[in-house]
């Protein structure tokens, strides 16, 4: 891997991951500003699962953390990983091994048993629960009751930006903009201060959606991705963004955790 090259790092975990994701970000913080790829995956209970992500971390060149409490997944991520040939790094196992021989009892082998009683947890739950209750205009009366409200056309990352800041505890509803359909009454009643606009470049935008439709195994020349279309659709939404008074920040070419780190930085400095 070239010093340029960004590199992907899988959190593979039988809870949420978090400690493992904290771990990677205090250092990866000594590398920026290298580019990283943090792949979350949570509660995995099998090792069928364990393999995929193992072969997806082959395929790529990641390395994995994993912080597994079952001794049989922790084995079985050793195992894989040696099988596979992939940089594995075990953060939890060691020190589990290490504190039942210094006290000679055997550990709980619950996963998340540091969230059990932890009203941030708890506070972070109701917010990820939030973001998806109220993801895509799905209830638009979830703008009335969210901390952020983002606005956009499609594809500038409304609803992983929405998970994210989940994540760090802030409940985010999402409303597309879309020139057909007339944005919810709600939106117009939120203090302009908790909207954040999401625009991007007509380029940038053309592209992501030729992908997505690829991916959809859908013809890349549909009016979803055409030029015009896009420009229909930005055009229309900056219209709403300049009518609400609101924030808005270009997503072309920022990861979801750079345009995260912008939104969270404007609601510190109010």
């Amino acid at each position: 891997m070239s010093g340029s090259a960004e590199v992907i790092i899988y959190v593979v975990s039988d809870a949420a991951g978090d400690t493992g994701e904290l771990v990677v970000r205090a250092a990866v913080a000594q590398f920026h500003p290298v580019q990283t790829d943090i792949r979350r995956a949570p509660f995995v209970m099998d090792v069928p699962t364990l393999e995929r992500f193992v072969l997806q971390a082959k395929l790529s060149g990641a390395i994995v953390l994993y912080t597994l409490v079952i001794p049989h997944l922790r084995e079985a991520m050793k195992n894989l990983a040696r099988e596979h040939e992939v940089e594995a790094i075990d953060l939890l196992g060691s020190l589990i091994e290490s504190l039942e021989r210094q006290t000679g009892r055997h550990s709980r082998q619950e996963p998340g048993l540091n969230h059990v009683l932890d009203a941030d947890y708890f506070r972070k739950v109701d917010a990820v629960e939030f973001a998806v209750r109220y993801d895509d205009a799905k209830d638009p009366s979830g703008v009335l009751k969210a901390d952020i409200v983002l606005i956009g056309v499609s594809r500038t990352s409304k609803t992983p930006l929405s998970m994210y800041l989940a994540h760090q505890k802030y409940k985010v509803a999402n409303i597309p903009l879309v020139p057909e359909i007339k944005a919810p009454k709600e939106l117009f009643h939120v203090p302009v201060e908790r909207i954040i606009g999401l625009t991007i470049g007509v380029p940038y935008l053309n592209t992501i959606r030729k992908e997505r439709l690829k991916a959809l195994g859908l013809p890349d020349n549909a009016s979803y991705a055409a030029e015009d279309r896009i420009l229909k659709e930005l055009e229309y939404a900056e219209g709403i963004m300049k009518q609400l008074g609101c924030v808005v920040i270009d997503v072309s070419h920022r990861a979801v955790e750079e345009t995260a780190s912008l939104i969270m930085e404007h609601f510190r400095s109010d």
